[in-house]
């Protein structure tokens, strides 16, 4: 069963790597892209779906924890496509209320991590900041109602981008065996947060 939802979690993986490439480059809007970003946020989903129980038959917390992660950016993209009026849903809060749950678990592993001399800890500080940043971000915009027009199309790429350097990092570190191997974690992060910040940027323009 392991092994069967390996495969599967993998195969999720390429095709979530396809389907953001494929969005990124098309013109936004059009059929392709919005085909794309189906396979993208689908994929995503097969993703977390099968993490879940990896990750108990594993005992790895630490992989449950990136998941709700990795999943939560591409919930929240797609829903800030569809969602036009900028007004949450109580689907909405309960997603936010679960990056703020993975954040907020992802610095109490940090903490044991450190005590027990496991540099993992530094992956963990990085990404929790980052989910709880994430998640402040969506909460504020949801609450003033401001994920309309430019600004919701921002958020959009802010969080599908988001969940593509998570889909990323995770091809990186399964095909990159270097120590100290938490840099592998955190690169694509340090390399593509700036494309995002300029990306957003522009459309903000």
């Amino acid at each position: 069963m392991t092994q069967v939802l390996l495969v599967l979690h993998l195969l999720a993986g390429s095709f979530a790597l396809i389907g953001a490439a494929v969005a990124i480059a098309t013109e936004k809007g059009k059929s392709l892209h919005i085909l794309a970003g189906r396979i993208y946020f689908w994929s995503m989903a097969a993703i977390f779906l099968t993490a879940i129980p990896l990750s108990i038959f594993k005992t790895n917390i630490f992989l449950l924890l990136i998941a709700m992660f990795s999943f939560y950016l591409a919930f929240s993209g797609w829903r800030l496509a569809r969602n036009r009026k900028g007004a949450a849903e109580l689907i909405d809060w309960l997603a936010i209320a679960l990056i703020f749950l993975a954040g907020a678990g992802m610095w109490a592993l940090a903490a044991f991590y450190f005590a027990t001399s496991n540099s993992f800890f530094i992956v963990l500080l990085v990404f929790g900041l980052l989910a709880l940043s994430q998640g402040y971000a969506d909460y504020t915009t949801y609450k003033n109602k401001a994920a309309t027009g430019k600004q919701r199309i921002a958020r959009h790429l802010s969080n599908m981008l988001g969940g593509t350097i998570a889909v990323v990092t995770a091809v990186l570190v399964v095909n990159v065996d270097v120590e100290p191997r938490w840099v592998f974690w955190v690169l694509p992060t340090a390399v593509l947060t700036p494309v995002i910040i300029w990306w957003n940027g522009k459309v903000l323009k």
